[in-house]
């Protein structure tokens, strides 16, 4: 029987860094998608127990759907009691086998990204902790602002390596 060992998408990307840039794969680790019911009065306060007792952090999509996204892979049957603990007011799917996270941050890193999305990235329009599902160039991704100058953006598997193509050319200036 062959020797079956998960790849990371992006292993043979090593990150590009400078003083004014950085940016990296990060780990692929958990990635957990949440859809409430049109009937749920507000399952977040929920989920962002839920999120702080698994050490989970929590990333809204839309309306009634959120991420839990983690670093270290949740084993399947923790997987499995995490999403049960949602019903009946949510429910998920395990996307961390489809999705990748990359880690864009530094001085330039809303500058490098105003050159590839329409969402105002200044900061009193998104502030940390906010989200937003938009596109970068032509990929569409789910993009996080973690701090003042520090973005996730998490993208289906398959286009992981274009959007750090896109990335790296959208950096090459600062680096």
């Amino acid at each position: 029987m062959p020797d079956l060992r998960p790849f990371p998408a992006l292993a043979a990307r090593k990150p590009l860094a400078s003083s004014r840039i950085r940016l990296s794969a990060l780990p692929e680790g958990t990635i957990l998608q949440m859809i409430a019911g049109p009937q749920t009065p507000g399952p977040v306060d929920g989920l962002e127990r839920l999120a702080a007792k698994t050490g989970l952090a929590l990333r809204a999509i839309s309306p009634g759907q959120w991420l839990l996204v983690g670093d270290r892979p949740t084993p399947y049957p923790q997987a499995c009691r995490l999403l049960a603990a949602l019903e009946p007011h949510a429910s998920g799917i395990d996307q961390s086998h489809g999705r990748v996270r990359l880690h864009l941050e530094g001085p330039m890193a809303a500058t490098v990204l105003s050159k590839g999305t329409a969402v105002d990235l200044h900061p009193s329009a998104f502030a940390p902790g906010h989200t937003a599902a938009t596109l970068v160039g032509h990929v569409s991704v789910h993009l996080t602002r973690l701090d003042a100058e520090a973005f996730e953006i998490t993208v289906l598997r398959g286009f992981a390596e274009a959007l750090w193509d896109d990335l790296a050319l959208m950096c090459a200036e600062f680096l």
